[in-house]
C-alpha cells in the first residue's frame, strides 16, 4: 500500500527530502513524474497509465503536505520502512486504505521509477 498524509500535517516539511521517488509535495505544488526518477518522455506504467514524465500534475491537496500514490513505493527498495513515517514528527504518514499494494508491487513501481 502506499502512505498518505493526514490532515494533521503541520507542514514542517521534515518528510519531503527522505523520499526516494519524490513522491512528496508541498500542498498545491505541481508534481512530475520525472522528478528525481529516472523517467523521460511518454511511457506507460506497471498498472497500464499511460504517463507523460515532463507534464505537471495538479496537486493531490492544496494545504499540506501530499504523496502522490503512483510514485510511492514505501521505500522499498532503498530502506526498510517508510521514512517519511520514520521522521514524521506528529505521525500523519501512515498507510493509504485506497492504495492498498503488494510488495511485488512496490517493488515493480521502484523498478520502473528507477530502470533498475
Amino acid at each position: 500500500m502506499a502512505i498518505m498524509i493526514t490532515d494533521a500535517c503541520i507542514n514542517c516539511g521534515a518528510c519531503e527530502p527522505e523520499c526516494p521517488n519524490n513522491a512528496i509535495y508541498e500542498g498545491a505544488m505541481e508534481w512530475r513524474w520525472k522528478d528525481k526518477t529516472k523517467l523521460s518522455g511518454k511511457l506507460t506504467s506497471p498498472d497500464g497509465q499511460q504517463i507523460d514524465s515532463e507534464e505537471f500534475n495538479e496537486g493531490y491537496s492544496d494545504e499540506v503536505y501530499y504523496i502522490v500514490p503512483g510514485k510511492c513505493t514505501e521505500c522499498k527498495g532503498f530502506h526498510d520502512e517508510p521514512q517519511c513515517k520514520e521522521v514524521c514528527p506528529v505521525d500523519c504518514c501512515v498507510d493509504d486504505p485506497d492504495h492498498r499494494e503488494t510488495d511485488e508491487i512496490l517493488f515493480e513501481r521502484q523498478k520502473f521509477l528507477h530502470h533498475e
